[in-house]
């Protein structure tokens, strides 16, 4: 019961905040959507190798890709990109992880406040 008072690893973003890709995570994500689709074709096997060999370079986890994915269609919380997710098993847990480590290496960012207008 007490689980949720519990600190919690990682960083700390304000609630809601968005996300977005950055210039190199552009180049990351497309770079991790051409390997997936190379080796989709070929089996499980290669698709793991492929999504292995786009990781270590930036020192991620390979399902860090399919979070830094879900980004290309523009700007998203923690929790958009979770429910988005939710249909592949990933819990909010690892979507927070997977962005935290996407920040590190600067592959995303935050993105700027909206500015209301009246």
């Amino acid at each position: 019961m007490l689980e949720s008072l519990k600190p919690r690893g990682g960083k700390r973003w304000p609630r809601g905040q968005k996300f977005v890709l950055s210039s190199s995570g552009i180049a990351a994500e497309l770079a991790y959507r051409e390997a997936v689709q190379a080796a989709r074709a070929q089996g499980r096997a290669p698709l793991t190798a492929a999504q292995q060999a786009w990781a270590v370079p930036f020192r991620l986890e390979p399902s860090d890709g399919v979070v830094l994915g879900e980004l290309r269609s523009g700007r998203k919380s923690i929790a958009e990109i979770a429910r988005d997710l939710e249909d592949c098993g990933t819990s909010i847990a690892e979507v927070k992880s997977a962005m935290d480590r996407l920040s590190d290496v600067g592959l995303i960012e935050p993105a700027p406040a909206a500015v209301a207008t009246a």
